[in-house]
């Protein structure tokens, strides 16, 4: 078995090396107007990149393993390697890791955050509707996810907005893979392992998109890049999302 590797935000040092979404393809400018490309820095000074998506004017859904300090979030972003006009950055007020969160196991892998100030909904610039509570992805449904993280292990980090369309596994496939890292009252699995195709590094809090809503966020994956991998279940914490919300 592949090692299992934790999707962690990922390094952005002068000359690192990484491509973008496995077996993926860039996508339309824009045509994903509630991505979130999201950086972040290490009490040592280093720098990060996760993803995420906008819920609210005023916050994020990433993963809770990419948690940072100093975070800023760019809204309306397609190529990130210069300042678009459609652009939108926007420090983070304030992070809300879940309670449950275990950085050992990445159990309840889901954050909030909330951005020090609204964001002004363009055309490039939407919201991402959460699932609804009684309905439930299943295996054999396709889906996709969007980031700017790596297409293979080695290569360099990407500038344009990349997507993959990814196929809903039955949860047998990551207890075997990931064994007690996987739970599936709160996580998915993603990805025909018969396919190259996957989220990798960098891609960590970008959403799963299931029939136009939010099923999942990018979580776990193999260091190998094989299929499947493991996203968090959004439908499980909706309560969690919307007190937290509420109350912030």
């Amino acid at each position: 078995m592949a090692v299992v590797l934790i999707l962690q935000t990922f390094l952005l040092t002068l000359g690192a090396s990484a491509e973008e979404i496995i077996g993926g393809h860039e996508v339309k400018p824009h045509s994903r107007p509630y991505m979130a490309f999201i950086t972040s820095v290490n009490d040592d000074g280093r720098s990060y990149r996760c993803g995420g998506f906008l819920v609210k004017d005023n916050f994020v859904l990433t993963a809770a393993h990419c948690m940072r300090s100093s975070m800023r979030v760019t809204l309306g972003a397609h190529d990130i390697s210069f300042p678009e006009g459609t652009q939108q950055i926007i420090p983070v007020a304030k992070a809300f890791p879940h309670p449950d969160y275990n950085f050992k196991d990445d159990s309840s892998d889901i954050m909030l955050l909330k951005l020090e100030r609204r964001a002004k909904r363009t055309e490039a610039v939407r919201t991402l509707r959460l699932p609804r509570s009684n309905v439930h992805v299943k295996p054999g449904d396709v889906c996709h996810v969007a980031g700017w993280g790596m297409l293979a292990p080695k290569g360099k980090l990407p500038d344009t907005l990349q997507e993959v369309e990814l196929t809903v596994q039955k949860d047998q496939e990551c207890e075997s893979r990931f064994r007690r890292r996987y739970n599936k009252a709160t996580a998915i699995c993603v990805g025909d392992p018969k396919i190259k195709r996957a989220s990798f590094l960098g891609d960590s809090g970008g959403p799963l998109v299931c029939k136009n809503r939010a099923a999942g966020i990018v979580s776990l994956v193999c260091t190998d890049g094989s299929a499947p991998g493991t996203f968090t279940r959004v439908s499980s914490f909706l309560s969690w999302i919307k007190i937290t919300i509420k109350h912030s």
